[in-house]
């Protein structure tokens, strides 16, 4: 096919670079300016959870950009353009979860005053349930931020020969740094800051793969004729991949355990200045979520409209689907040197809003339940400067 670019030839060049640093240095300038701003504040909860003065707006865009990581921007679009639209199912779901979440759970856990979650597992069962429950929980994150940094980074590099640790190193080190500096108001800016790129990166390929595409009447047309648009199945045996009930009701329970009772999360509703403002950055960041899933969705439709003739996978052009979507980045932005890094800024925006927020988390929920139950009498100030090193430690 005339159409396709032999894999080699997907390479970044200098602006790409460019534009994936300036990502980095933004983030990094985000946290320099909060810990100049916030110097004379040395009181733990200003650190993590910013002393409780946020608006609805940025933690709405902070909630949204940190469950959107680059799992979701690679892997969605795949899924989408292997198996058919039905993701989009997900809309369902996503609404579920934010009414549970900001009618039952944020109630509770904002009245009771706590700043770790695992605080009201103490208070509704003993502390043995708290602390195993909060080992749990680092061992997990710890894990799944592991993946959320190197899986999209194999991804990129396999396709674009993009520096495979070198990303998963400035990763580290720019989350870590930030995080430090500035505590959580650096981590829900430098989020917001992210969840800009992301949408700007999406948008960019959905606009682009569009016009080289003919339009939307003939992408439309492509994925009708290809049965990728059959939404709407309902059937109830639950061995199927997709249907609307697993992908609904599924997806629910799945989402509430990330938006309910997630620290990350949890932290972030709470460092808001009254439970409303706490209310409406969830019902905010469902719309961000929409936003995410119908780019992501769409993307995977323009992929299998682009593709139609010969799969990039089966010609052994990519040898894993999650480098479809960067494969076809590579290809729609051939000749629009920058937009490639654009792209990839977007996903790591994703994973550097995922990480940070793991870090933050994970650094309260040491200090909450371990430290403080080890040392009673801690001051504010040193309280500060223990929660900033296992930022530090906990990273590394």
């Amino acid at each position: 096919m005339s159409n396709f670019i032999p894999p080699t030839r997907k390479t970044f060049v200098a602006w790409d670079y460019v534009i994936f640093a300036a990502l980095l240095v933004v983030s990094a300038s985000i946290g320099i300016f909060f810990a100049i701003k916030e110097r004379k504040k040395k009181k733990t909860d200003d650190f993590l959870v910013g002393g409780k003065q946020f608006t609805c707006g940025p933690v709405a865009l902070s909630l949204t950009a940190s469950f959107m990581s680059a799992v979701t921007v690679l892997g969605a679009p795949a899924d989408v353009y292997r198996f058919g639209a039905s993701y989009v199912i997900f809309f369902v779901a996503y609404l579920f979860v934010t009414i549970l979440t900001s009618e039952l759970f944020v109630p509770v856990f904002y009245r009771s005053g706590i700043t770790s979650a695992y605080q009201y597992v103490e208070l509704r069962f003993n502390k043995v349930v708290r602390y195993a429950a909060t080992a749990v929980y680092i061992v997990q994150t710890i894990l799944y931020t592991g993946v959320v940094v190197y899986a999209p980074a194999l991804a990129l590099n396999q396709v674009t020969g993009f520096d495979l640790w070198g990303a998963v190193f400035a990763t580290g080190i720019v989350c870590t740094f930030y995080c430090t500096l500035g505590g959580l108001k650096a981590v829900v800016w430098t989020d917001a800051f992210q969840m800009v790129v992301m949408i700007m990166g999406l948008l960019s390929v959905l606009i682009q793969g569009t016009i080289i595409n003919n339009g939307t009447t003939n992408i439309w047309n492509i994925n009708i004729n290809g049965s990728r648009l059959n939404v709407f199945d309902f059937d109830t045996d639950p061995l199927r991949r997709h249907t609307f009930w697993t992908l609904s009701v599924g997806g629910t329970f799945t989402w509430l355990g990330i938006y309910g009772v997630n620290q990350s999360a949890i932290q972030k509703c709470i460092s808001c200045k009254s439970e409303l403002h706490a209310k409406l950055a969830l019902y905010l960041n469902l719309l961000g979520l929409w936003i995410i899933l119908v780019c992501a969705v769409f993307s995977g439709l323009l992929m299998y409209a682009h593709y139609k003739s010969c799969d990039p996978w089966t010609a052994g052009f990519v040898s894993a689907p999650d480098q479809l979507m960067p494969y076809f980045v590579m290809e729609v932005f051939a000749k629009m040197p920058g937009l490639p890094g654009l792209f990839v800024a977007c996903a790591f925006s994703g994973t550097l809003s995922t990480v940070a927020g793991s870090i933050n988390a994970l650094a309260t929920v040491t200090y909450e339940d371990f430290v403080k139950a080890c040392f009673q009498n801690i001051s504010d100030r040193k309280g500060a400067w223990i929660c900033k090193g296992l930022c530090e430690y906990q990273c590394g």
